[in-house]
């Protein structure tokens, strides 16, 4: 599936979707918390109702989160196009991650699929979703979070 408009989810807000059982995508949102300086992104996660509205609309599945969402100035983005987007979002040299958007699409999707189908047996799985702490909670979109 190609990028989409975020007019199409009804939100203008710059988020990131992220399955909160999978401890390698909680890692990814850890991260951004911590290099996101500039604040820029909202959380949500994908087990919320809004996660799961999200994915909806989009026509994802709502019980399994092979891709984390970044919606970045109203365009959601998917799979390693998402990683990009974030990357290119952040301060000093973190953009030059985002240089994975211009691998071709038939090497970069099945590498992608391949990591998500299998990100349980590599990085483990939390027994429930995570659930953020008073300091993390300011940084998730209202509801955002289960």
């Amino acid at each position: 599936m190609q990028d989409r408009a975020i007019s199409d989810v009804g939100t203008e807000q710059n988020l990131i979707v992220f399955d909160g059982e999978c401890v390698l995508c909680s890692r990814f949102f850890r991260f951004m918390l911590w290099a996101d300086t500039k604040k820029r992104f909202k959380f949500v996660i994908a087990q919320s109702p809004i996660g799961q509205s999200l994915y909806r609309q989009l026509g994802l599945p709502t019980d399994e989160f092979e891709t984390n969402l970044v919606i970045v100035d109203g365009v959601v983005h998917q799979r390693l196009d998402a990683f990009a987007a974030a990357m290119r979002s952040l301060p000093a040299l973190w953009p030059v991650l985002s240089a994975c958007r211009f691998l071709p699409r038939f090497l970069k999707d099945p590498l992608y699929h391949f990591i998500a189908r299998h990100r349980f047996a590599f990085f483990g799985r939390f027994e429930t979703c995570l659930v953020p702490d008073s300091s993390m909670k300011a940084r998730f979109f209202p509801g955002g979070y289960a």
